[in-house]
């Protein structure tokens, strides 16, 4: 149940169950201690270090992230825990550790030898509650380029390596704990039973954050912001927009009116069998052809984020023209998860990189007169599909690949022409399909084709070609933040390269791409 307190007539403070605080220094790894804490259906939000929210009574614990900055900089971030360490129950991961040894009275310096990658426990003090059911040589995963030297008096060490003494410890007195390692990186193989440890025997949360729960918050917070106003959002066909319209629609009926735009960007027969697949689900659905406008605003463009904000531009003009058609609506409604938020800006208000801009993503411009609606914004794709699951969405519209919102417009290397988009569409269904035919599909995260902006020499009927190449691509994942490269068949791919070759006019060179995330991304732009 969710308990709301009444700040006026016109306003309500949001009281979710129990969560977890994770403050965030900057690391790498710190999206991926929030997915291992809502992996124990238990509810946590990133905050930046510098921008830590109120300390609310439903916190039940908080988690000092890693930091890319070492604690002996002067620009390092330097948290004030006087209100959390001591009240909470703490966690200080990497970077966490090492400030509160060296800010209480330890030493930390640089390491004698690189610490990064496994590392196996040497000591393991499994009397202590953080430790419980770890083994004396659990693998743990390092990634620092300092150690803590020396622990105040008041610490206990817990755990070491063999070349690192303080691999844990904890303040004695408190529910307050340091661990050098990252507990959850896949390969501390142990690491889940220590953050469990954590979160449920010392922090001593319920796990009461499952989709059913998140769908009863989340439909009663659309409610209270809503009223009685509507809102415009934009269908894309794919998993999270179908997701965020059932939610939507739960929570305000009729007031919902979806809109999906054709850019001509989409996969062949895209258009009509998107809307066909909505029939029956109860949703106002409009469809809206607007190729014309994205082609003629991409005309000459070739800079991928420049292709990006010019997508996302139109689709902005679109829905204000469509917003104007229906009276009352004050809310624009978007698809929009974390790894979106991760890659456009920074998740936590910290230094972190702009890796590419999502048109979903940064806000609306002035001239529109919606404000943004986005129920999924802090979900992962793999809760999404939970989520979408629990409210009983057709497993083939759950089950479909993640599709960019720019569309075929960010798979075409270069400038984007309708001629480049129609070929790369009859590329993209042949390898879509033939991955379903053989069974292939549920296997991969991701796929799709991309239109390179280079001719090769070929030979056809004993005649000289020169003529386009494209490249495959197929990832494995569960989030979208890190990923793999599928590794299909041989057979497979020989199959799917001689079809397009023999099948689709002005392609004579099939690639396949073999990059993971990081370093590359999943898409080329």
């Amino acid at each position: 149940m969710v308990n709301r307190i009444r700040l006026d007539d016109s306003h309500y403070l949001w009281r979710m169950h129990e969560m977890i605080l994770i403050l965030d220094f900057g690391s790498q790894y710190t999206q991926l201690i929030a997915r291992r804490v809502r992996e124990l259906n238990i509810y946590c939000e990133i905050h930046p270090w510098n921008k830590c929210p109120e300390l609310t009574d439903n916190i039940k614990g908080v988690v000092l992230s890693g930091s890319p900055f070492s604690v002996r900089d002067d620009k390092s971030p330097k948290p004030d825990l006087s209100k959390i360490k001591g009240r909470f129950p703490l966690l200080g991961v990497c970077f966490g550790a090492q400030h509160m040894a060296n800010s209480f009275g330890g030493e930390v310096l640089p390491s004698t030898i690189r610490e990064y990658g496994r590392a196996n426990l040497s000591f393991v003090d499994q009397s202590n509650i953080l430790l419980n059911g770890i083994s004396n040589d659990s693998q743990v995963w390092m990634s620092h380029g300092d150690t803590i030297k020396t622990i105040p008096s008041n610490f206990k060490m817990i755990a070491s390596t063999k070349d690192v003494e303080y691999a844990g410890y904890q303040i004695e007195g408190e529910q307050t704990f340091g661990i050098q390692f990252h507990p959850e990186v896949y390969h501390s193989l142990e690491g889940s039973v220590l953050l469990k440890n954590f979160l449920v025997s010392v922090c001593e949360c319920t796990q009461d954050w499952t989709p059913k729960a998140f769908v009863e918050e989340t439909v009663h917070k659309i409610q209270d912001q809503v009223g009685d106003n509507k809102v415009i959002l934009g269908l894309s066909g794919g998993v999270d927009s179908s997701v965020a319209a059932v939610l939507l629609h739960k929570a305000i009926g009729k007031n919902l009116h979806c809109i999906f735009v054709d850019n001509g960007l989409l996969r062949k027969n895209e258009f009509s069998s998107v809307l066909e697949s909505y029939k029956g689900m109860g949703l106002n659905v409009k469809g809206v052809n607007a190729s014309d406008k994205f082609f003629e605003e991409l005309r000459g463009i070739s800079d991928p984020e420049a292709k990006r904000k010019a997508i996302g531009k139109v689709f902005i003009d679109v829905f204000d023209e469509e917003s104007k058609l229906v009276e009352n609506a004050k809310w624009l409604g978007q698809g929009t998860i974390y790894p979106d938020v991760i890659e456009s800006i920074s998740a936590t208000g910290g230094p972190s990189a702009t890796i590419k801009s999502h048109h979903n993503v940064g806000g609306l411009p002035n001239y529109m007169k919606l404000k943004v609606i986005e129920p999924l914004r802090l979900l992962f794709k793999d809760e999404v599909r939970r989520i979408g699951k629990s409210l009983d969405i057709d497993p083939n519209i759950l089950g479909r690949h993640p599709f960019p919102g720019p569309g075929l417009g960010i798979r075409i290397l270069g400038d984007v022409t309708a001629e480049k988009v129609a070929t790369l569409q009859e590329v993209d269904h042949i390898f879509i399909s033939t991955l379903k035919e053989d069974g292939l599909y549920d296997d991969v995260w991701q796929a799709g084709a991309i239109f390179l902006p280079i001719q090769s020499v070929g030979v056809m009927g004993d005649e000289r070609t020169y003529e386009n190449a494209v490249a495959l691509r197929a990832v494995s994942s569960t989030d979208g933040m890190t990923a793999d490269w599928c590794h299909l068949p041989y057979e497979f791919l020989a199959k799917v390269s001689n079809k397009i070759i023999n099948q689709v006019k002005g392609i004579n060179r099939v690639t396949y791409d073999i990059s993971s995330k990081p370093p590359a991304t999943i898409e080329w732009e």
